[in-house]
């Protein structure tokens, strides 16, 4: 067996996953899956690999976010990835492997997963290194993005220069402490400003430089801030709250990837402990998303979420007529 048979059982699977139901349902001993995942050395490579040539890579829109895979019950010393972060779901510090995945959204909204590093708790390295190592990376594979987009958590001083020092546009969220500067000799926090027009408001970002600031708010009237650079100023002052949304819509496909990833690619769902293993599982769990996104786009089924009930309407159909007959 190989990792394309194991990325269709991750597909298929409707009860969860481990290297013994593997095992049963490609029929190899659960030795070969086990055997498969720690042996094997996928890396976010082979992810673009796979993604590049269902991409029209200029002009896109990159996007870069990590979430939690929660190990609640592992043992933080026999898990050589399992570490305490926080988590927005839980709301809370867990136990988890931080999964970091940079997002590519085409010209025609095809959006997969083109890179990702899975953070070690025990490197010196931290996730701007990692984030700025995969953006030198796919960039150097092929890409030619137009945007960047990020919470406010990659928005650090030291990833904006980097981007602008690849040419890139960004639109990033900014905490509301960040200081700008629109008059000269004035700073202010930018949740202190009074008035933010609907259009935005140019002005100094404090060690970076002129960018556009825009603010929302909540349906729970909470207030948040996004920073928009581009690398033609004049383009920078044509930007408006229009071209404000539709970056936003395209930064929230990297959500429904995790999503997806959890709910339909049995992302979560590994018992093993070894790095290695660890990673394959998951590229197999990031490679099955990038098969479903792209039979959805084909329209052979409706939806990402559509597969298994098309499955198991196959399955049960057959069981009916084998009953039957």
């Amino acid at each position: 067996m190989g990792i394309e048979e194991y990325i269709a059982h991750l597909i298929s699977s409707p009860n969860g996953n481990s290297c013994v139901k593997a095992g049963e349902v490609l029929e190899v001993s659960h030795d070969q899956v086990t055997r498969l995942l720690n042996n094997e050395a996928y890396s976010g490579r082979d992810l673009f690999e796979k993604a590049f040539p269902n991409l029209i890579a200029q002009g896109g829109t990159l996007t870069v976010d990590d979430s939690v895979i929660d190990k609640p019950y592992s043992n933080l010393e026999a898990n050589e990835l399992v570490g305490k972060y926080w988590s927005g779901k839980h709301h809370k510090t867990v136990k988890g492997v931080n999964l970091i995945v940079l997002v590519y959204t085409d010209i025609n909204d095809c959006c997969l997963p083109v890179n990702y590093r899975l953070y070690d708790p025990n490197d010196v390295k931290t996730k701007h290194d990692l984030l700025q190592q995969m953006l030198k990376e796919v960039i150097h594979w092929g890409l030619a993005p137009k945007w960047f987009t990020a919470d406010s958590w990659y928005s650090s001083i030291s990833n904006l220069k980097y981007l602008r020092s690849l040419g890139i546009n960004f639109q990033v969220g900014v905490k509301s402490d960040r200081i700008v500067s629109t008059q000269k000799g004035v700073h202010e926090q930018v949740g202190q400003i009074d008035f933010i027009p609907e259009q935005g408001l140019i002005t100094h970002l404090k060690k970076f430089g002129f960018i556009k600031l825009f603010r929302t708010t909540d349906p729970d009237n909470t207030k948040r801030h996004y920073i928009v650079f581009e690398t033609d100023t004049n383009e920078l002052h044509r930007f408006d709250r229009q071209d404000f949304k539709q970056i936003k819509k395209r930064h929230w496909n990297v959500e429904n990837l995790f999503r997806a990833l959890k709910q339909v690619c049995n992302l979560e769902r590994f018992f093993v402990r070894k790095a290695q293993a660890v990673n394959n599982h998951i590229f197999a769990a990031l490679r099955a998303f990038q098969r479903i996104t792209c039979w959805a786009k084909d329209q052979i089924f409706k939806s990402i979420y559509a597969i298994r009930s098309i499955i198991f309407l196959n399955a049960q159909r057959a069981f009916i007529k084998d009953v039957v007959a």
